[in-house]
């Protein structure tokens, strides 16, 4: 009797799911996947959000059955959406890119993600932090200054702006998600790496041996360079760290850390199925300390790993050689 009961129960539930694709209900479909995108901040939102619109848009009722159908709408929404995306320039391929930059700045790690995640090629100078020649005939005195066909660009987020913008002729304007999280590197996480990769005597020596190994410097600046910016690296972190009121640096990074996990929602990346300018600004930054020891312990301790991993595979490095 119990058996019979059951068969009787899965008919009748696969009979309600079947009943679900009636034209009434693929107009529920839509408007539940309509509601979903209005109220998210997200390009299509997660499972948590969609039940909480199908009850919205049914009035609770078969709430379980619609659940089944789930993941066939979240695809064609995600279909959807990705059709009505602003498809990228292909015929923008810039003939001369030139990227001035030090090997373990922040900053122009971000630019150099975002060339290397669309595919642009691009020649490296290395700019000697002690005397700045690679740049004296430029007004502006910091790095990163990216060249392009002859044009100077400086600032990293003005930089990937202007060429966002020439990859993406017809975008809209980024969604407040984006830039809230772009503004969150350059304003919080930027600041909690010094700390952390200067941390001790042998992590400032550890971080400036990969400065110095990479840089543009003959032998005798390279050894002042490693012990004499070790040093000095060293104690300007601690001034940083009461700055930026960090009482605990690994704690921060960690935080950070978790805090940008948290952020994706589950997702792979901000941006989706895909990365996006959020993305590219923190795995730009967090580049550079990934193979030292406060990058190391990061990875090990928190929940990031996986979504680094998955950005590295990203990437197409396709960097000629140094102009």
């Amino acid at each position: 009797m119990a058996t019979t009961m059951r068969k009787i129960g899965r008919l009748a539930a696969t009979g309600r799911t079947a009943a679900f694709f009636s034209t009434t209900r693929r107009q529920v479909f839509l408007q539940t996947a309509s509601y979903s995108s209005r109220n998210s901040p997200y390009p299509y939102a997660p499972p948590s959000q969609w039940f909480s619109s199908l009850d919205k848009v049914t009035g609770g009722q078969n709430s379980a059955a619609w659940k089944v159908c789930y993941s066939s709408v979240a695809s064609a929404a995600r279909e959807l959406h990705e059709k009505d995306l602003p498809q990228p320039n292909r015929n923008y391929v810039p003939n001369d890119v030139v990227l001035y930059q030090y090997q373990a700045c922040p900053f122009c790690n971000k630019v150099k993600a975002f060339l290397e995640y669309y595919d642009i090629p691009y020649k490296i100078v290395e700019v000697n932090p002690i005397n700045k020649k690679e740049i004296k005939w430029s007004d502006y005195r910091k790095v990163p200054i990216l060249m392009v066909d002859g044009e100077q660009m400086v600032n990293s987020s003005d930089i990937i702006d202007k060429m966002f913008q020439r990859i993406h002729p017809d975008s809209i304007s980024e969604d407040d998600v984006t830039q809230k999280w772009r503004g969150w590197v350059d304003n919080h996480l930027v600041h909690v790496l010094s700390p952390n990769i200067y941390r001790s005597p042998s992590e400032a020596l550890e971080s400036f041996d990969y400065i110095t190994g990479h840089g543009n410097f003959s032998f005798t600046e390279r050894l002042v360079a490693k012990y004499a910016g070790a040093a000095a690296m060293y104690f300007v972190s601690k001034k940083l760290k009461k700055r930026h009121n960090i009482t605990d640096e690994r704690g921060a990074l960690y935080e950070a850390a978790e805090t940008w996990v948290d952020a994706l929602n589950g997702r792979q990346y901000l941006g989706g199925s895909e990365p996006n300018l959020g993305d590219l600004a923190v795995f730009g930054v967090l580049r550079p300390i990934r193979y030292l020891k406060s990058g190391k312990d990061m990875v090990e301790n928190t929940r990031i790993g996986e979504w680094f991993t998955r950005m590295e595979n990203q990437m197409k490095p396709h960097r000629l050689q140094e102009a």
